[in-house]
């Protein structure tokens, strides 16, 4: 606990905090708000830290949907918890992560999940054309308090570390004004509900090399990569049954698989059919990615055409910085295709006119008699978002004008 508040660590995740920003606790205080509060009130909170008193405030429950259906439950602490959290995780993160698996990949530093993604990917190309896809069910609920703090009891000495972890288990949580007390889970949303994740699901590694198992985990998301069919059904059966006997955790049998890799989804992305597998965008992810574009690209929005470009960069640069890794580039071409279409359908509902959609695409290079052509057409926005006009006036190079992040590949460097 002494090193959970000393002075340089508590600045590092005063900085970490603040720059995370994310909203209040169920307390209201903000983030813009925590700096001079903890000025103030340090020293009484290192004491009640020191002396082993400090009680954590219940989380506020938030729900987001999923991208799949449903919502996920997050619990967001106060940001003062949220900061006594980071000063902790930096501490326990420091003394554990070298001592837990090389193939888990989720919450670590210096881990990310482009990397387990391409250690699958290389199993897949070992010949290991099999796998396990384990999906836990409700994972962040069902954590099991006892169980979770004995794994930590066995590294960590200091009661009151082990005091504080467990109050901040047990701090309830507030929803529509009640709080009700939580006796199991580690609820999603604070610093150190990932790390926790992975205190908890270290005996599942452990035991999965112990079979020397081929394997990438990524949180509560695991695959395990086998030779054969009959490899893969025993490997499933056996690591239920030890997750539940263990660790009691449930395998959810409707989401979890034994099937080949270019059926299934890892992390956002599948795997080609061939030798060398190749990775590209899960179906899924495709279809996610379509529906935001067309919640931002809808011509009823009312917005201008720049308006438009700088919400949708700001999209793309995000999902581009993820799914950009992808080996299958007529993907991304045929993405890209899409998304001018869409908005060639938007630039023809705002020109409204006759008179201003003639005038407009005489201005951009269209022939006076394709001009009429179009103009004069019955056919809506997104059949003539395809026409020779519109994509003669409405290029590819336009879009670059307006400064559109391109999902085209890079070319080659000469």
């Amino acid at each position: 606990m002494e090193m959970i508040c000393e002075t340089n660590n508590l600045v590092t995740a005063l900085r970490r905090v603040k720059s995370n920003r994310g909203s209040s606790g169920a307390d209201g205080m903000t983030v813009r708000d925590l700096e001079d509060h903890f000025r103030q009130h340090w020293p009484t909170i290192r004491e009640q830290l020191l002396n082993g008193t400090y009680q954590p405030q219940p989380v506020k429950r938030v729900e987001i949907p999923k991208p799949d259906g449903g919502v996920r439950k997050l619990g967001i602490p106060t940001v003062l918890d949220r900061f006594i959290q980071q000063a902790m995780l930096q501490v326990l993160q420091r003394d554990w992560d070298q001592t837990f698996s090389e193939s888990s990949y989720g919450f670590r530093p210096g881990r990310s999940a482009h990397q387990a993604i391409t250690a699958a990917q290389g199993f897949i190309a070992e010949g290991f054309r099999w796998v396990v896809d384990l999906d836990l069910e409700k994972f962040f609920d069902r954590v099991n308090h006892d169980i979770l703090m004995s794994r930590i009891a066995r590294r960590v000495r200091d009661v009151r570390v082990l005091q504080l972890i467990r109050a901040f288990l047990n701090a309830g949580v507030l929803e529509n004004g009640l709080v009700t007390a939580t006796d199991e889970g580690t609820p999603q949303g604070g610093p150190l509900s990932p790390w926790l994740s992975n205190v908890m699901l270290d005996d599942l590694d452990r035991e999965l090399e112990r079979r020397g198992l081929k394997f990438a985990r990524y949180a509560d998301d695991c695959n395990i990569y086998v030779r054969s069919l009959r490899a893969g059904q025993r490997v499933m059966a056996s690591v239920s049954r030890f997750l539940t006997e263990r660790l009691r955790l449930t395998v959810n049998s409707s989401k979890s698989a034994v099937d080949r890799p270019w059926n299934r989804k890892f992390l956002g992305y599948s795997f080609t059919n061939h030798r060398t597998p190749k990775r590209r965008i899960a179906p899924k992810a495709i279809q996610r990615f379509k529906g935001r574009i067309r919640e931002l690209t809808r011509r009823t929005r009312g917005i201008s055409l720049d308006e438009m470009t700088g919400q949708l960069n700001s999209y793309l640069r995000g999902w581009l910085g993820y799914f950009g890794r992808c080996e299958t580039p007529s993907v991304l071409r045929d993405l890209n295709s899409w998304l001018h279409r869409r908005l060639r359908a938007v630039v023809w509902k705002q020109w409204k006119t006759s008179r201003r959609r003639f005038s407009e695409l005489r201005r951009l290079g269209v022939s006076l008699d394709l001009a009429a052509q179009t103009v004069g057409s019955c056919h809506g926005p997104w059949r003539l978002s395809k026409s020779p006009a519109l994509h003669k006036a409405l290029s590819t190079q336009y879009f670059q004008t307006l400064g559109l992040v391109t999902l085209l590949p890079a070319a080659p460097a000469a």
